[in-house]
């Protein structure tokens, strides 16, 4: 049967007694009082059984059976300080792996991926893309930037960057372009409009908000993520539907534009880090986010 080990602040005060040959170096290096060490070493021998220390004139000196434990705690807590200061070491040194869908992470991210590397030149980041298939519960993925719409997961640390907002866009390339150009937005019911499957909800939302029947929409071309979506819509082929980050420097170049502007919904965007990764990295992550978020709508 498994013996129980006795109590950790007990066998931590006998262990830099015995170490230091003395009770009060060891109060000293406890940053705790004599009588503190004394009352640890006394709840040890109570649980074992023995004496540890006897007297020795003014001071104390181990017994046979305290040279044993001494031998053993010693070795003990210097292992378990090595394997600490690695694993301290290991998560340090380890890259910060971020998770985000890969429209965001080519249409927004990468662009500004240098300055990000000079404003925190220390922290080792690493991307990885997905659609829908990315958790940060799973090991491997330290945080999630994604759009999503509360309530948040509470097993979460959630970072709210800024709200979306969506909107249509289309080229100065597609035949319509100077008629939809002065038009209101009703004008898009007749207009036969480009959609993705991995946000159906994002031109019905937007119907909504400017008081027109989403029923009257009509679809098109439909693209499996929402990155082709935008080629396609940069490309002439139509009107296209975006959160305002993902099309910011395409409208700052001209490749689109967004005579609509851009409407609320209720979703965010936001850095979800699990508990177990919720470290300075994460802090500092979601402050440049945010800082670059609002730049770009300035």
């Amino acid at each position: 049967m498994r013996q129980d080990l006795p109590p950790l602040n007990a066998l931590r005060a006998f262990e830099a007694a015995a170490r230091l040959n003395s009770i009060s170096q060891a109060a000293e290096q406890l940053h705790v009082t004599h009588g503190a060490v004394s009352r640890q070493i006394k709840v040890l021998e109570e649980h074992l059984g023995i004496s540890l220390f006897v007297k020795d004139g003014r001071g104390v000196k181990l017994t046979d059976s305290g040279v044993r434990l001494r031998d053993a705690t010693g070795e003990a807590f210097e292992r378990l300080r090595g394997v600490c200061g690695e694993l301290s070491r290991d998560s340090s040194d380890a890259p910060f792996v971020l998770g985000c869908s890969g429209s965001l992470l080519a249409r927004w991210f990468i662009p500004r991926l240098g300055r990000l590397k000079a404003d925190l030149p220390e922290l080792r980041l690493h991307l990885s893309a997905g659609e829908g298939d990315l958790d940060p519960r799973r090991p491997g993925l330290d945080a999630l930037l994604v759009f999503a719409e509360p309530p948040w997961p509470t097993d979460m640390q959630v970072h709210v960057l800024a709200e979306e907002c969506i909107g249509p866009v289309l080229s100065p390339h597609f035949a319509g372009f100077a008629r939809l150009q002065a038009a209101p937005a009703r004008a898009l019911m007749d207009e036969t409009l480009l959609q993705t499957t991995s946000r159906p909800q994002a031109w019905p939302t937007w119907a909504h908000e400017q008081g027109l029947d989403p029923a009257d929409l009509t679809f098109g071309q439909d693209f499996e993520h929402l990155y082709y979506l935008l080629e396609a819509a940069v490309a002439g082929l139509g009107v296209a539907i975006a959160p305002q980050p993902l099309v910011a420097d395409d409208l700052r170049a001209g490749r689109l534009t967004a005579p609509w502007g851009f409407s609320p919904t209720p979703a965010a965007l936001a850095l979800w880090v699990p508990r177990r990764a919720a470290d300075g990295r994460a802090e500092q992550l979601a402050r440049w986010l945010r800082e670059e978020l609002a730049r770009q709508t300035a």
